[in-house]
């Protein structure tokens, strides 16, 4: 089963990974802030090797989006962000589970789940 690991931010504190420029992150020791990266980098290590992922990539800040909408057959486009929402998209994981359980399990291993929301949603397919 498909997962899209969803993973919210503070759009205030926008840098990757995020959540070594929150308040909270930048108030934890040198240590611990080094164990976080860590962290994250052995997660995106260990499902490479597993073939559990199929990718992870940090988004640009919402600032720099765009929205395309089409009404009429007209194309309209403005500037980001989408909406004035206080956590924002900062990032996704791509990944390929045998379980919800095992998607949730992985979810709770991504940093910016102990400072923001990461949120899990299972891929449909189109018929």
């Amino acid at each position: 089963m498909k997962y899209l690991l969803l993973i919210h931010s503070n759009p205030i504190t926008w840098s990757h990974p995020s959540f070594l420029h929150t308040e909270e992150g930048r108030a934890l020791p040198k240590k611990a802030r080094d164990a976080l990266a860590q962290q994250l980098t052995d997660l995106l290590a260990g499902l490479r090797e597993s073939g559990e992922l199929i990718t992870a990539v940090p988004l640009e800040p919402p600032a720099r989006t765009r929205v395309v909408r089409v009404r009429e057959g007209i194309r309209a486009t403005t500037d980001g962000p989408y909406s004035e929402a206080k956590e924002q998209l900062a990032g996704v994981f791509l990944i390929d589970v045998a379980t919800a359980e095992r998607a949730d399990e992985i979810a709770a291993t991504i940093p910016e789940a102990q400072f923001f929301a990461v949120e899990v949603r299972q891929v449909s397919e189109f018929d």
